[in-house]
């Protein structure tokens, strides 16, 4: 399981309202495109050796090119941070799974707050922040989406089976059976949706799983990657290769309607590089490429959550093939879009980024104290967060890891060298600037989000999202902190003695029906049976069977006290309790009990009104 990054800006733009003066003719769409795993190394413009990527590269000679832009170390942070504005961890997220990648339901989105401004929003690809209400992306703001389930595809929340290739996604909401490769699908309905007539300009997001682990791509893609012994994970290369072509595909489609030059294009990805590099202890490249920097995916050093980012905008002059290597990050991009496409909201955010503009026009020259600025990644990749733990303090060049470690990345890029006993002055000033960042984060780390109960809406739940999870005889998954929460389909499918807790926001006092399954709905299997293993795909290996239980009752607890329990027979596919639930915050446990003494919880649970 990965660890988590987290990022914030000590020095903040405060509360952010700007007049709306701009008419939606004037105002430019707006394409924000972000890869999941793609490192700052993993595109051949930043001196990759060993991998093609044309229509990246030229993206990159187009566009200002921020060279010093952080992001967290793993998926779901990033994306909380970029949807806000804010650091991930006052807006609940800090981790990928156990409850902490749900976006806080009180947060204000980018897609939010471009509706609000007669914007059409969309997204296409990875969501990973909340598969239940009030956490999906048409509750966040987005008219339009087309998502997979969970941090990936094949983890717990996503329709079962899917493995990249003729897929089921869910759009808006709405399981719908797909042909073809995944990052394919994102693009072309992406495309298919910015084609659309309608007056309204548009945001979209495209968010692609790959090139996330399991690394399934047709062979085709892997070809050229075989044979050099350089080459860390020629699928790893082959998926890049393949969203390379797609981008070719966009950038094209924009230049041929005409639609290029007044649509930002925003590239960026979630974290550092999963498969571009293997790394020893200290986290120094042995073999493949990673731009001569120190770390990669879920770690704290600058190879953890420095990434690429490009943007462009012809009509504003925001292009040219300009390097800016000032401190920048995810956070900055919904501020810096809203002061220059003048968007309004009708309340006050509380936004930890910049408004970055000034860097961005290449005739410009920067007016903001950037050399002053202070930035902390915190990979916590734990329920409950720690201080000092696994955190980069960034000011310039400067990085102070875990607060005993100091590295000046002008002289010392691939972070080989301590020098915290030879600058004190600059030690102890990130060192004033993370305890800053602490006191105003901790109060976060108390706050559970919750799952709404809603006479009008069912509500799913996934063991994907448990709390506090403890295990009885299953072997340790090796999650440091994540306390054993079985996260994809391939825990579900062993069958693992684990049991968690989802806290719930009831709406309103009724009668519910609660219904406990040990398998998704989808594939209709009885909660004692096993299933087939399943063949592997192109880059993939096979899964295991779905071991069978003998399970013999099951129990319903609220707030620590079992208030149902019911005999389970052979041919129950789920066990359904009605029970009265009094508006407030409840905890849910749910427990299937086997023959054998064993026990674990229900991997899925549906909520509903009864009727």
């Amino acid at each position: 399981m990965q660890r988590l990054g987290l990022i914030y800006v000590i020095f903040f733009c405060g509360f952010l309202m700007i007049s709306c003066s701009t008419t939606s003719v004037d105002r430019p769409n707006v394409i924000i495109v972000m890869t999941d795993d793609q490192g700052y190394g993993d595109i051949a413009a930043h001196g990759n050796p060993y991998l093609k990527t044309p229509n990246l590269d030229r993206l990159h000679s187009e566009s200002i090119r921020l060279t010093n832009f952080h992001v967290g170390t793993s998926c779901a942070p990033t994306r909380a941070a970029l949807m806000t504005g804010r650091d991930g961890n006052k807006v609940g997220v800090w981790h990928t799974i156990a409850g902490r990648s749900q976006l806080d339901s009180r947060e204000t989105t980018i897609a939010d707050v471009f509706k609000a401004n007669g914007y059409r929003t969309s997204i296409f690809g990875k969501w990973h922040l909340g598969d239940s209400y009030p956490f999906l992306p048409n509750d966040r703001g987005f008219e339009e989406a087309l998502y997979h389930g969970g941090g990936g595809i094949g983890q717990g929340p996503d329709y079962w089976d899917n493995d990249y290739f003729d897929d089921t996604y869910y759009r808006n909401g709405v399981p719908e059976k797909h042909s073809g490769y995944c990052t394919d699908i994102w693009f072309d309905e992406a495309i298919k949706y910015i084609s659309k007539e309608d007056d309204r300009p548009f945001l979209t997001y495209i968010s692609t799983n790959a090139p996330h682990f399991p690394f399934h791509i047709d062979s085709s893609y892997i070809r050229p990657y075989l044979g050099d012994t350089n080459i860390v994970n020629p699928n790893f290369y082959g998926m890049i290769s393949n969203i390379d072509e797609n981008i070719g595909k966009l950038m094209g489609h924009l230049e041929s309607t005409g639609k290029a030059e007044n649509t930002i294009v925003i590239f960026l990805t979630d974290n550092g590089s999963a498969g571009g590099s293997q790394i020893d202890d200290k986290g120094h490249v042995i073999k493949g490429y990673n731009a001569g920097m120190r770390g990669k995916k879920v770690w704290q050093y600058e190879g953890g959550h420095r990434v690429p980012c490009f943007i462009k905008w012809p009509k504003s002059g925001w292009q040219g093939g300009i390097d800016r290597n000032e401190l920048t990050a995810h956070i900055d991009l919904l501020p810096t879009l809203m002061e220059n496409l003048n968007l309004d909201y009708n309340k006050e955010l509380d936004l930890d980024g910049w408004d970055i503009s000034d860097l961005l026009d290449q005739n410009n020259t920067p007016k903001k104290n950037y050399e002053e600025r202070i930035l902390i990644v915190d990979t916590q990749r734990r329920q409950y967060p720690l201080k000092a733990y696994n955190s980069s303090v960034m000011m310039g060049m400067w990085r102070l890891i875990d607060k005993i470690e100091l590295y000046d990345l002008t002289t010392d890029p691939s972070q080989k060298k301590n020098i915290i006993n030879e600058y004190p002055v600059i030690r102890a000033k990130l060192s004033i600037g993370y305890e800053k960042w602490w006191d105003d984060v901790i109060d976060a780390f108390a706050y559970f989000t919750k799952a709404k109960v809603d006479p009008d809406k069912e509500t799913i739940l996934y063991a994907h999202d448990w709390v506090d999870a403890e295990m009885d005889g299953s072997p340790n998954l090796s999650n440091e902190g994540s306390h054993m929460t079985p996260w994809n389909q391939i825990h579900i499918r062993k069958g693992l003695f684990i049991n968690g807790i989802w806290t719930l926001d009831v709406v309103e006092n009724g009668v519910y029906e609660i219904e406990l399954r040990r398998w998704p709905k989808e594939i209709k299997e009885s909660i004692k049976n096993g299933i087939e293993q399943k063949e592997a795909v192109s880059g993939g290996n096979i899964l295991p069977i779905g071991k069978a239980l003998d399970i013999i009752q099951a129990e319903l607890e609220i707030d620590k006290k079992t208030i149902a329990a019911a005999s389970v027979k052979d041919d129950y596919e789920s066990v359904i309790f009605t029970v009265q639930l009094v508006q407030g915050v409840k905890r849910l446990k749910t427990t299937f009990r086997t023959s054998e003494g064993q026990s674990l919880g229900a991997y899925y649970v549906h909520i509903r009104k009864a009727s």
